[in-house]
């Protein structure tokens, strides 16, 4: 696929609070903001779209979605029916017998994902060799058929045993399953070992695929004859069609084109370790950044394990709507609850009566009160300061007082996060530049700096809608994986070769049926010493080096290597076509001008200056304290930091006392 200067881009990021716009016509950007619409997340998208004036004609718009995500958060999925061999159709409600709380000896009960008279047995049961234990029936097969035919379901997962040596039983089930009703085959999704996250991915595809297929044959339909792409968790994306059968993969649609847009904005002023915070209206993602964007296969979604390969991060529930609340003690507590998009934060005027993070920082004047929210909702300081009086009267402080407690727990709860993905993995802050993003993360960056005992960081261009600017930039892509398990020297290299070329022809024919002729591959072992469960994945360099390889991982990861053998597990093969050329245009140097305007801000004894970041010249240095607005984010530079900006018009925040 080439790009050519006529090019025209939509990047689409569908958050809780707002629907964010990129649009890249070959030159130039252009950004919009509207409120979303979660009930139909589509309105909101035509409705900036015809907002923005923009053809159909040649358009491609690339999405992040959160209709997956919030199916499963809110157990909205449809109604599933889970295939598993005899004795084993509990396997989904056992689970892993973890305790979330390990000292509540009086947990709750969680009603089991499935239940159980969705759950039904059959044979096709294979061994660990790949030899059969149990066949699969004629009379299995009629029984299944009668059985989903009485249930109605909407949708049927398979997960049968040791079904990525052999898919031929799982085949079997889907050629029964009734005409019409979506299918999700563990040997397809999730081809690995571990029955439970294996069952729990292809159950999850089948919980929300038909949602993600309804919901992009409506947007679709809406935005034709423009051509649809939807981003993927692992931060590739892949055309609506194909989309919803694979709606697993899309469960962090948007937060991995955040780390898209990070990376690739860094990179244009030669940035390349970051730690990220996207802070949106209702949480904030946390990352690292080192070079490349993390992958896991560990990630978690509303308690469920999800085993296909996502952008690493941390997710916690404080952003702009978080609502500040007085707990039974008498404390303040921050979030997770959220004011959304509806009604949103108090100062949104549309009858939010809950103070919330964001009127914190109108209060205090690190939000002016004459910024305009996506660049046309005029902030209402009067209805902020309504809402946070009944909680500075509960605590005994004056308003000023209440917003900044508000602001300090919601800087540590972000601080915390930012701890988990770099200290707790022994990754030292300072060698990295703190990136915000998202609509309120500039507000933040200072005291996040500090709190972490940083020096530098990095505020983007088209920071609040960064996530949309990412799905501009992503290539196509496909992430694959495949169990294939043994002593590493009982292994031949042939094999694993051929096992590695049989996953990238699947994944380039998938890449072919939407146009994309060429792709870079990547290859990697999941490894582990024998005995262990925990796997470290390294990059394939043949198998003479898999060995030393894997003892230089384990010893970077854990401080130590063992005189053990080296345990294969599982393959895993990374394919990704060519991204657009879009890049950030330059801005000349020149003197800096006047400020737009000065504000008071609390705390301060003189008026704040205020910049619009359009008028700043590459080259210009600004002393803080400084408030720097633009349509879609503010930048809250404090006393003791500096702004210099860059050529791309990202702006460098460095500690000077």
């Amino acid at each position: 696929m080439s790009d050519t200067p006529s090019i025209r881009l939509l990047g689409v990021d569908t958050g809780g609070t707002f629907t964010d716009f990129v649009y890249f016509d070959g030159a130039g950007f252009r950004v919009h903001k509207v409120l979303s619409t979660p009930a139909a997340p589509e309105r909101a998208i035509l409705q900036g779209i015809g907002e923005m004036g923009l053809s159909m004609d040649g358009l491609r718009i690339i999405h992040g979605s959160t209709v997956a995500t919030n199916a499963v958060l809110e157990g909205k999925g449809v109604r599933t029916a889970y295939v598993a061999n005899r004795g084993l159709g509990d396997v989904l409600t056992i689970g892993r017998q973890a305790r979330r709380d390990i000292y509540d000896l009086q947990p709750p009960p969680v009603a089991p994902p499935v239940p159980q008279a969705l759950c039904l047995e059959t044979g096709g049961r294979l061994g660990a060799d790949g030899a059969t234990v149990e066949p699969l029936t004629d009379a299995d097969l009629a029984d299944l058929r009668d059985r989903l035919a009485a249930l109605a379901p909407d949708a049927v997962a398979i997960n049968l045993l040791f079904s990525f040596l052999d898919d031929t039983f799982e085949r079997a089930v889907e050629a029964v399953v009734p005409e019409g009703v979506f299918v999700s085959r563990s040997s397809r999704v999730l081809p690995e070992y571990r029955e439970y996250e294996r069952g729990m991915a292809t159950w999850l595809n089948a919980y929300v695929g038909p949602l993600m297929q309804g919901y992009l044959a409506r947007l679709e339909a809406g935005v034709a004859p423009a051509r649809l792409k939807v981003m993927q968790s692992h931060g590739g994306t892949i055309d609506a069609a194909q989309a919803g059968a694979n709606a697993v993969q899309l469960l962090l649609s948007g937060p991995a084109g955040g780390l898209m847009g990070a990376r690739h904005v860094a990179r244009e002023s030669a940035c390349h370790r970051l730690l990220t915070f996207d802070m949106g209206g209702t949480s904030t993602d946390v990352a690292l950044i080192d070079g490349e964007i993390g992958l896991t296969a560990e990630s978690e979604i509303a308690g469920y394990p999800v085993a296909v390969p996502m952008v690493d991060m941390h997710t916690i529930g404080a952003g702009g709507g978080s609502i500040a609340w007085i707990d039974a003690g008498g404390l303040l507590q921050v979030g997770p609850q959220s004011a959304g998009a509806a009604p949103g934060p108090a100062c949104y005027g549309q009858g939010g009566e809950q103070p919330t993070v964001t009127d914190a920082n109108l209060i205090l004047g690190h939000l002016p009160q004459t910024t305009h929210l996506g660049g046309g909702m005029q902030v209402d300081v009067v209805a902020a300061r309504a809402a946070m009086a009944p909680l500075a009267k509960r605590l005994g402080l004056s308003i000023e007082a209440a917003a900044e407690g508000i602001l300090k727990i919601a800087n540590e709860h972000m601080a915390q996060a930012l701890r988990v993905i770099s200290v707790q993995r022994g990754i030292d802050p300072k060698g990295f530049t703190l990136m915000p993003f998202g609509g309120a993360g500039g507000l933040h960056v200072c005291a996040l700096a500090d709190a972490l005992g940083m020096d530098r960081a990095l505020v983007p261009m088209y920071g609040g809608v960064l996530s949309a600017l990412g799905m501009l930039v992503a290539p196509p892509g496909r992430q694959l994986s495949r169990t294939l398990q043994g002593l590493v020297s009982d292994l031949s290299e042939t094999d694993i070769e051929q096992a590695f070329a049989a996953m990238e022809a699947t994944g380039r024919a998938s890449l072919a049926e939407e146009g994309v002729g060429d792709a870079d591959a990547q290859r990697a072992l999941d490894l582990r010493y024998e005995g262990q469960s925990t796997t470290l994945t390294v990059p394939w360099r043949g198998l003479a080096h898999v060995a030393a390889d894997f003892h230089d991982a384990h010893r970077e990861a854990y401080g130590h290597a063992l005189d053990m053998p080296v345990e294969l597990v599982n393959l895993r093969v990374g394919l990704a076509g060519t991204a657009p050329a879009v890049h950030l245009p330059t801005r000349p140097e020149a003197d800096l001008g006047e400020p737009a305007e000065r504000l008071p801000v609390h705390g301060v004894e003189q008026p704040v200056p205020v910049y619009r970041r359009a008028d700043l010249p590459a080259g210009a240095r600004l002393p803080g304290p400084v408030l720097i607005t633009e349509p879609v984010a503010t930048t809250w530079v404090e006393s003791g930091w500096a702004v210099e900006v860059a050529a791309t018009g990202n702006l460098f925040v460095t500690r000077v006392a």
